[in-house]
């Protein structure tokens, strides 16, 4: 019996929701486009440029002489990469990276700006840099690729970094993904439209057809009030009309 009752209401709610189709559209076309026009122009597009930097543990050389570096010295070099991105983001550190790019930020604003990974678990890093300018973004990377292996030479005995590559001026925003707010508008306009309409559904109390008695209550309909306005073909209202032309002729 409550399985009845709840297969009942299930296709209720998809007859209300298929009929209402249009409702559904409507929304998730407003939403992704209210979604699409906020990420393309109210919020600040961002580019990202990146250099990578090579963790060099030692150098062993005795004139034409060479000795390779050990699996232990390349675990010791992965270990300072750690080390090596802390000294990156240090205040005196920073600060020289903006006396050498004549930047106008402080030591906070430009560390926001600034991340750094292990890349793969290897021992070389990156260095990323996140700005509205994509030259800004590319100058303030290179910058730190040049100022960083002093820095780190000063700090750090017997351990050196080099550049692997350095940064070019990045041709596509990182920031915002314009693709993912318009789907997330869409999706969000979508879920609403829908729980509005289920939600009017549920607390619809009217009773809009015999059938709805018969399926929803299992009661039989022993009389039915005629609507004597409907024009319909199938109402009462013609056979009213006729009758009444009838008696006054």
């Amino acid at each position: 019996m409550n399985d009845d009752i709840i297969e009942i209401n299930l296709t209720q709610i998809f007859h209300a929701l298929w009929h209402r189709l249009w409702a559904i559209i409507l929304a998730a076309v407003i939403g992704g486009g209210a979604l699409f026009s906020y990420a393309a122009f109210l919020i600040t597009p961002l580019y990202e440029a990146e250099a990578l930097m090579y963790v060099n543990n030692s150098s062993f050389s005795l004139g034409s002489t060479s000795f390779s570096i050990s699996s232990s010295e390349l675990t010791a070099a992965k270990t300072l990469v750690d080390t090596y991105i802390v000294i990156l983001k240090t205040r005196s550190t920073l600060n020289e990276v903006i006396r050498e790019a004549g930047l106008n930020y402080s030591y906070q604003e430009l560390s926001e700006m600034i991340g750094s990974e292990p890349v793969n678990n290897t021992e070389i890093f990156s260095i990323k840099v996140t700005s509205s300018n994509p030259q800004e973004a590319e100058l303030i990377a290179n910058t730190i690729a040049e100022v960083l292996p002093n820095k780190i030479a000063d700090i750090v005995d017997g351990s050196s970094v080099r550049v692997v590559d350095y940064a070019i001026i990045p041709a596509e925003k990182a920031s915002p993904n314009i693709t993912l707010f318009t789907a997330i508008g869409v999706l969000v306009g979508i879920v609403l439209a829908c729980i509005i309409i289920i939600i009017r559904e549920m607390m619809d109390t009217q009773i809009h057809s015999e059938d709805y008695l018969i399926q929803t209550y299992k009661l039989p309909v022993l009389a039915v009030i005629p609507n004597l306005f409907d024009s319909s073909d199938s109402g009462y209202y013609p056979a009213y009309q006729s009758n009444n032309g009838a008696k006054k002729g």
